[in-house]
């Protein structure tokens, strides 16, 4: 039977992203406070340190793996992958027309990086966790009514700087998501205080002076505050301080936040006319033009909501009726990540990716993560793991690992070559092989003991890498709940994605060759 919830919601055991973030705060020192915070800076505070932790932890987790000029790609993947409705939500969003205009289609985590850029797909994951982190409660109809505004500004602010053809509509898009973080949170965390607010905004009190009022501080100071905490990126503080010279991408956002305001009494308001006649001379187009774009453009929005799991939100995104002749475009078919189990068709569309790679002349770290993500999420185990012998041979050592308690296993995998007869890895690189073990599949007069100390798994499989014929080290899978063991299936998938790192450094050796 399932635990009980714990204050944030999650269920003991419940996989989180970046589980190996440790925060060293004791469980009851996150217990809310009986006294409400006072001021600006104990509202920042205790969004940050009481109601939003793991929020800043990814986010600061993010900022080191985009710092780290050595191969962040495959961390960020890393980092993603332990989260299987992140996955889906980030491939959902590299799939759409507002990210993928090519429409190539993107199967893999680490393909999706390679197509939507590094700094895209790291900000997608700060804000997946952002609307996740304020879908939890609080006054909700404010919270999805602020939520559904964002939404729609973010797509229309995106579009308008492309149409400017600024190179920036990527992170565009996420500072205009992200403008009114601290209205959202508040919303959604200001309890007794939040209540009193909305109060005074039923009874006709202006925004500005319900705030004052109530609060003594405008919300806005509040977005302002927790994105200089968090570290939300130097455009989204510049657009909130309000620069007295704003740039093409701040003008983007402001103009987007106006017409989505004044969308919201319906398309044919008198004051949107105004509002549209300026967005199409700042986009260069016609009105009757501008018109048709803003109307793509909310369909987008409420669709784009959904994929970051916000379907109520979209629903309340204000659309043109389909007399507006607005066609809404058919996406590619995104797998959305459920149980481990093999999928033969997301196998293949992985296969035909790394295939085009290694012809591409890809770089093998790019082939490994797309390899580690097929075994992982197309083969469908519960971690997987690469690890390399050492430069003496002497050691093997694992280098990259995905699933549950993946880094822990990586930590661990550590494992001396001494020859000693019977022992599974000494046997494995005297003759290498695929295996598998589990009951009535270990191969006999093989000994686990060293690797069900540091994996602890009923049924596992491991297959070598190969260059030029020798064995260079290994990938290892396995099924830690699993009452069945590897099947014959699964068994000659895993061993089919593995031959294709082995492709991949027989096709990097001979290019060097050649070279």
């Amino acid at each position: 039977m399932t635990g009980p919830a714990d204050p944030k919601g999650r269920r003991p055991g419940e996989s989180v992203l970046f589980p190996e973030l440790q925060l060293g705060v004791p469980a009851d020192a996150a217990a809310p406070s009986e006294r409400e915070p006072r001021g600006l800076g104990e509202w920042v505070a205790f969004i940050r340190d009481q109601e939003m932790p793991a929020l800043g932890a990814t986010v600061a987790l993010i900022h080191s793996v985009t710092e780290d000029e050595k191969s962040p790609t495959g961390k960020l993947a890393q980092a993603i992958l332990q989260d299987a409705a992140m996955t889906a939500k980030v491939l959902k969003l590299a799939n759409s027309v507002l990210y993928n205009p090519s429409r190539q289609a993107v199967s893999t985590i680490s393909r999706a990086i390679v197509v939507l850029g590094f700094n895209a797909v790291a900000e997608i994951a700060v804000a997946i966790r952002v609307i996740d982190a304020l879908l939890t409660g609080g006054i909700r109809q404010r919270v999805v009514t602020e939520m559904a505004r964002v939404f729609h500004a973010a797509v229309q602010a995106r579009a308008l700087a492309a149409l400017r053809r600024d190179g920036r509509s990527e992170e565009v898009f996420i500072a205009a998501l992200l403008s009114r973080v601290g209205e959202m949170a508040f919303w959604c965390f200001g309890g007794k205080l939040a209540q009193r607010l909305d109060e005074a905004l039923a009874a006709g009190q202006s925004d500005d002076e319900a705030q004052m009022s109530v609060l003594g501080f405008r919300l806005r100071q509040l977005s302002q505050g927790l994105a200089r905490e968090w570290k939300l990126g130097p455009l989204l503080q510049s657009v909130l301080d309000g620069s007295t010279r704003a740039s093409v991408p701040e003008q983007a956002i402001h103009f987007a936040h106006r017409f989505a305001a004044e969308v919201e009494n319906g398309w044919d308001s008198p004051g949107l006319e105004k509002i549209v006649r300026g967005l199409a001379t700042f986009a260069g187009l016609s009105s009757e033009a501008m018109r048709e774009e803003l109307a793509a453009n909310s369909v987008e929005a409420a669709r784009i909501a959904g994929y970051f799991g916000a379907a109520e939100v979209g629903e309340l995104i204000p659309r043109p009726t389909p007399a507006a002749g607005v066609v809404e475009p058919v996406e590619p078919e995104v797998v959305e990540i459920l149980a481990m189990e093999p999928d033969p068709h997301l196998q293949l569309r992985i296969l035909r990716e790394i295939s085009g790679r290694i012809a591409a002349g890809a770089n093998l770290n790019e082939i490994l993560q797309l390899v580690l993500e097929g075994i992982y999420r197309g083969v469908g185990f519960d971690r997987v793991l690469f690890a390399l012998l050492s430069p003496n041979r002497l050691q093997l050592i694992g280098k990259t690992a995905l699933g549950g308690s993946a880094e822990g296993l990586r930590q661990a995998f550590i494992f001396s070559l001494d020859g000693t007869p019977g022992d599974l890895f000494n046997e494995f690189f005297r003759n290498p092989r695929a295996m598998r073990f589990g009951p009535g599949q270990t191969p006999p007069g093989i000994r686990l003991d060293r690797l069900q100390q540091v994996a602890d798994a009923a049924n596992a499989c491991i297959a070598p890498i190969l260059a030029q014929g020798r064995p260079i080290g290994l990938f290892y899978a396995d099924r830690t709940h699993a009452a069945e063991g590897v099947d014959d299936e699964r068994f000659e998938a895993f061993q089919l994605f593995a031959q294709q790192v082995s492709l991949a450094v027989t096709a990097a050796s001979s290019s060097r060759q050649n070279g």
